[in-house]
């Protein structure tokens, strides 16, 4: 039998996240994915640490942004790769009241880092925003698809990975240890996103799942080097190519894109950009939601060597290194998960 540390299922940005926090404590695992899970791949991969509908600060965001720097610096520099962009958010203002928010926003202890208190004019033929723009600081972009596509080739090379579903009826419970096919685990960390709900050991934790869908649009003639939150997020890629997007669905639980949610991306996009556009690409996944807005991290009730780390929502760039590290000190030190986070708080 191999016998690892760990067994991860699942590799989105909460996976590699968790990855890394073995690789740097040299512990041994192996990866199961069959990339059915999507919405790592399709996110817009912006991180942000401000609320732009509310002007109010993301939970934690200065912790989260501390680790997930260098969390993020270290995968390109040990993978040889580029996924992770500065990238500023603008911002568009509808009103002078929502200018007169922001400011009053920007005089707050937690936001006050994050928002300028210089007001962006608008001198782009292409964009309609009559009165400007506020600019979020320590902002950027992952692409999350070079990541996750590259970590993957990385853990096939270090023979840490299989490509196969995970089948959880075939773990054998071996005194401490679990045995599943012809591997010998300590624990098993499962990071499968909306797929927890097909996990016989997790499919009650209270995840609902959010349908999102983006567009990727070729347009020639907006020429902008930031991204923009309006009604709709505007994303530069590189080549005058854009990622416009996101749609909010809680019935539909596919991948499947749709037409009315195209149309809407496509509506919200014309109320500000005036140039013309052609769609180039149109992509769905369903996003691991949690009604108080507050990852799912913690031990199985009844198992004590079968974990769940999940929930990470819209903004799982940024949260995914701060809650993998906390979830690894609960198995390694027995350190208390913060209790936001703990599964537990549903009990």
């Amino acid at each position: 039998m191999k016998e690892v540390d760990y067994i991860i299922v699942g590799c989105g940005l909460a996976s590699i996240s968790f990855c890394e926090e073995l690789r740097a404590n040299k512990k041994t695992f192996i990866v199961f994915d069959d990339q059915s899970q999507k919405s790592s791949i399709v996110a817009a991969g912006l991180y942000n640490p401000v609320i732009l509908k509310r002007f109010s600060a993301v939970w934690k965001a200065k912790e989260q942004l501390a680790l997930s720097a260098p969390r993020y610096a270290k995968i390109e520099k040990d993978l040889n790769i580029k996924f992770d962009y500065k990238l500023p958010i603008l911002r568009r203002f509808t009103s002078i009241q929502e200018q007169n928010k922001w400011f009053n926003a920007s005089d707050k202890p937690l936001l006050e880092p994050y928002l300028s208190t210089n007001l962006v004019k608008n001198t782009n033929t292409s964009i309609d925003a009559n009165f400007g723009f506020g600019e979020v600081l320590h902002s950027g972009r992952l692409d999350t698809e070079t990541l996750i596509t590259n970590y993957r080739s990385f853990l096939k090379a270090n023979d840490s990975f299989n490509d196969a579903s995970f089948v959880h009826n075939k773990m054998q419970f071996v005194g401490d240890d679990i045995h599943y096919e012809n591997i010998k685990t300590k624990q098993i960390v499962f990071a499968e996103g909306f797929g927890v709900k097909n996990n016989p050991y997790f499919h009650n934790i209270p995840l609902s799942g959010s349908k999102g869908e983006i567009l990727k649009i070729k347009a020639p003639d907006l020429k902008i080097d930031y991204a923009i939150k309006s009604s709709v997020f505007v994303i530069p890629l590189g080549d005058d190519v854009y990622n416009v997007g996101a749609t909010y669905n809680n019935e539909d639980k596919t991948n499947t894109p749709t037409e009315l949610a195209k149309e809407e991306l496509i509506s919200k996009l014309k109320t500000f950009i005036t140039c013309d556009f052609d769609i180039i690409e149109h992509i769905a996944g369903v996003r691991p939601t949690v009604k108080d807005r507050r990852p799912l991290v913690g031990r199985h009730a009844q198992y004590k060597n079968l974990y769940v780390l999940n929930g990470l929502g819209t903004r799982g760039v940024m949260i995914a290194p701060y809650v993998s590290n906390q979830l690894f000190k609960l198995i390694e030190h027995g350190e208390a998960l913060e209790k936001e986070i703990d599964i537990s708080r549903f009990n």
